[in-house]
């Protein structure tokens, strides 16, 4: 029997990304997603339920995104979910659940870069290279 990993976000960039290289070379992007939806508690009151999602893109998607989106965009992300192990230095075992991208769509164009980009460098999303 087969399995599945696959995750589908459209939410908003809580931070700038974070852009560094492997050892190899490789571009990777980090950055965090908020997602926001409403729920009644107890009282029946609609409460906002916001989950953070911890980011990476990898290669040509990471220097767009480094590129293009800053704090606070809208995007739309598909990937996998992957769980990093660890031991910090005090010794202690940490766990962390990371999304890594796979795709990556620019739904506004909220911040500076992507205001710059409008004024002139891409024009269109057929024009950004993925």
């Amino acid at each position: 029997m087969s399995s599945f990993n696959r995750i589908s976000i459209i939410g908003y960039l809580g931070r700038d990304p974070e852009l560094r290289y492997t050892p190899e070379g490789t571009p990777v992007a980090n950055f965090s997603v908020a997602t926001t939806e409403k729920r009644k508690d107890k009282s029946g009151e609609l409460q906002d339920v916001t989950t953070w999602f911890q980011v990476a893109l990898f290669g040509r998607q990471a220097e767009n995104a480094h590129h293009y989106l800053d704090k606070g965009s809208h995007v739309w992300l598909e990937g996998s979910l992957s769980l990093n192990q660890w031991t910090d230095r005090e010794g202690a075992p940490r766990v962390n659940l990371e999304v890594r991208g796979s795709d990556i769509k620019f739904l506004s164009g909220s911040g500076e870069k992507a205001v710059a980009a409008a004024a002139g460098a891409k024009t269109s999303e057929e024009d950004i290279p993925f």
